[in-house]
C-alpha cells in the first residue's frame, strides 16, 4: 500500500482491521469478477476513501470506494 494521500490514511485508519481486509479482498475487476486489490494507492475522494490498484488475479487497474459514514 502507498499513501499518496494523508487525510485519506487517516480516514482509513479509523476503519477496523478486520473490516479493511473485507474490503480489500472484496473489488470488482471487469475481466475477475470479484478479485483482491494489489499494489493500491489510498485517495481522498468527496464521498470517502477511493483505493486504487491493480487485481491480484490479472493484473487490470481496480479501484474501491468505501464511502464516509
Amino acid at each position: 500500500m502507498a499513501i499518496i494521500d494523508f487525510k485519506a490514511a487517516q480516514k482509513w485508519a479509523k476503519v477496523p482491521k478486520n473490516i479493511q481486509q473485507l474490503i480489500i479482498k472484496n473489488v470488482f475487476c471487469s475481466k475477475c469478477g470479484v478479485t483482491t486489490i494489489v499494489e493500491y494507492t489510498i485517495n481522498n475522494d468527496k464521498f470517502g476513501i477511493l483505493l486504487k490498484g491493480k487485481c491480484k488475479k490479472c493484473g487490470n487497474d481496480v479501484r474501491r470506494l468505501v464511502e464516509d459514514e
